[in-house]
């Protein structure tokens, strides 16, 4: 295999791995030739989910940790330095969402989805940097168009995403000189569990779809390979980008 599109001997490390968007991602990778370190905060979803790979000869390890936590992100980043020299991948894909009016938001559910969708994203970085350092490697920010423009998901939702957006063009100009790229994805409504009661609804449904170019629901699949495109030596000279997957829902304007 061309090199530019090999992962064989790469060590990645991907958060919210058990379901959605994340296992799509981790699959890509591990097809890829990756070594893939699987972190979620439900053991048994992640163990289950990294049996079926392992059962398919791919190079996946189970991580269990909840990376809105400073503690439990540095326990993981401590353990993967003791198994492995050096991270050359880092996929910070952890979300979650509260859908409600920013007047009734309560202090505690806006603390839950920042610590969850942002400090999660900016704490794995810091504490990966020394391990990504070493082998100049590749972080993807999992964003969405919600960072982008308004959609109906919530202000702190779209403050969090939008966040992460500029936090991934600040590293990647602050950490080119140490050869390690930061890009970022923003997806539209992809079908995960985190949207299957909204999508339930078949008036909302209709309202997606009608903004929509490609008329269809974005599915984890594709996503998890624009990931695992923008970690490999083909996308060298790539950075400091978001990739919005969304079936053109962005270039839609009044459509």
């Amino acid at each position: 295999m061309d090199n530019r599109w090999n992962l064989t001997g790469r060590i990645a490390l991907v958060t919210g791995a058990s379901k959605g968007i994340g296992a799509a991602a981790a699959e890509e990778l591990l097809r890829f030739g990756a070594t893939v370190v699987a972190v979620a905060r439900t053991a048994a979803d992640l163990e289950a989910q990294v049996a079926q790979w392992r059962a398919q000869g791919l190079d996946a390890h189970a991580r269990p940790a909840d990376v809105s936590r400073p503690d439990e992100r540095q326990a993981l980043l401590h353990e993967v330095s003791r198994q492995w020299p050096q991270l050359d991948i880092l996929v910070n894909n952890v979300g979650t969402n509260i859908r409600k009016a920013t007047a009734v938001y309560s202090r505690e559910e806006y603390q839950h989805v920042m610590a969850t969708n942002l400090e999660s994203v900016f704490g794995m970085c810091q504490a990966a940097y020394p391990l990504l350092q070493r082998a100049g490697g590749s972080i993807v920010n999992v964003a969405s168009v919600a960072g982008l423009t308004h959609v109906r998901t919530g202000a702190a939702y779209g403050m969090s995403k939008a966040a992460i957006v500029q936090l991934t063009r600040n590293l990647a100009v602050e950490w080119a000189p140490d050869q390690i790229r930061v890009n970022a994805i923003a997806p539209w409504y992809i079908r995960t569990p985190l949207v299957a009661g909204v999508l339930s609804n078949e008036d909302f449904l209709h309202d997606v779809l009608a903004r929509t170019p490609m008329k269809r629901i974005g599915e984890p699949e594709e996503v998890g390979a624009a990931i695992a495109f923008l970690c490999l030596p083909a996308a060298a000279y790539i950075t400091g980008q978001c990739l919005s997957i969304d079936g053109g829902f962005m270039a839609n304007g009044f459509g």
